[in-house]
């Protein structure tokens, strides 16, 4: 009787648009081995494409839904681990370390409760100097908001009002609560922009 071939996991058009720009800004962050968590993993198609560019990494892929979790188990092994079931604003985690940690497209379609157990779970699992990595859409005082950011927004809190296209002084200031201090704003393409931020070692 033959075998069905296993099915592959569904695609992301966002993802497959912005990976490439995305691992030209990861290529210069991040450490060149060890493990690197990657929340709201989705489908997986960031953590197939940079862990296959980045070997020597360790690809910790992790989702709140079950339904991605069961998506990102059929990714292919090697460096890609298991995914995780992450709920990033709960204060325990079921990793405790990590070193370095990459999410793309969260902290707008999750509540502000999410933005900020990020950076606190930053702080726990990070080695000092660890880079934690965010991409998406911000609003950046002094600079024009793009018409369609300003769209997207309106959008974001039609569908649940705790979500939101987020001020990056704010995003900067729960960073600071927890120990972590922006390095790097990079614009990219189509209104989005690439922040890094890096764990601070305590004051003597």
């Amino acid at each position: 009787m033959p075998v069905s071939p296993p099915v592959s996991p569904p695609v992301s058009p966002a993802a497959l648009r912005n990976r490439e720009p995305i691992l030209n800004i990861l290529r210069t962050v991040l450490p060149d081995t060890g493990t690197l968590l990657e929340t709201n993993s989705g489908v997986g198609t960031h953590a197939v494409h940079f862990a296959t560019a980045l070997p020597a990494l360790t690809w910790r892929p992790s989702d709140i839904s079950p339904q991605a979790r069961e998506r990102l188990s059929m990714l292919p092994g090697g460096n890609i681990l298991d995914p995780l079931d992450l709920d990033v604003a709960q204060p325990v985690w079921p990793i405790t370390s990590a070193d370095a940690m990459v999410s793309i497209n969260m902290v707008h379609i999750a509540p502000w409760a999410a933005c900020e157990g990020l950076f606190a779970g930053a702080r726990r699992i990070l080695p000092d100097g660890g880079v934690l990595y965010l991409y998406g859409p911000f609003i950046i005082d002094g600079r024009p908001t793009a018409p369609g950011n300003i769209a997207f927004d309106a959008d974001l809190r039609g569908r649940n009002p705790e979500w939101g296209v987020r001020n990056l002084d704010a995003v900067d200031a729960v960073a600071a609560q927890a120990g972590m201090i922006r390095t790097d704003l990079i614009d990219m393409p189509a209104n989005n922009f690439s922040l890094v931020y890096r764990k601070q070692a305590p004051s003597a």
